[in-house]
C-alpha cells in the first residue's frame, strides 16, 4: 500500500511541477512536453533518473520524463548490440508498446466520443 502513495504523491507533484511551469511561462504545452522528454533522457544519461525510478515506482516512470528516460535506455541497449544504427532505432523499439497503446486508445477515445475541432 505504500509503494502507490509514494507513487501517487511522486506523480502528482511531478504534474503539479509541470502545471506551474505552464501557468507561471509563456511556454506552450508541446514544448513543455518536450522539455520532459528530453529532461528524462538527459537524467537518465547522468544516472539519476533509475534509482528514482526504482524508488517511487510507477509516479516516475508514467509521466513523460520516464518516457524520455525509456527512450535513453533503448538507445544505449541497441547502440551496444547493433552499433551506430542503435542511436535511431533502440528508442523506438523500447518504446514501441506504449506508443502503440497510447495511439490505439486515443483512437478509441476519439470514436467514443467523438471530439470537434476548435476553431
Amino acid at each position: 500500500m505504500m509503494e502507490l502513495i509514494k507513487a501517487f504523491l511522486v506523480g502528482g507533484i511531478i504534474c503539479s511541477l509541470v502545471q506551474i511551469l505552464l501557468s507561471r511561462t509563456k511556454l506552450m504545452p508541446g514544448r513543455v512536453m518536450v522539455l520532459l522528454v528530453v529532461s528524462g533522457a538527459v537524467l537518465g544519461c547522468l544516472g539519476i533518473y533509475e534509482p528514482f525510478t526504482e524508488w517511487a515506482g510507477a509516479g516516475a516512470s508514467v509521466p513523460l520524463l520516464g518516457f524520455g528516460n525509456t527512450l535513453w535506455k533503448g538507445v544505449v541497449k541497441s547502440l551496444g548490440e547493433e552499433g551506430f544504427l542503435g542511436i535511431f532505432k533502440g528508442g523506438l523499439t523500447a518504446a514501441s508498446a506504449g506508443i502503440a497503446g497510447a495511439m490505439i486508445f486515443g483512437y478509441l477515445g476519439s470514436l467514443a466520443f467523438k471530439p470537434k475541432m476548435k476553431g
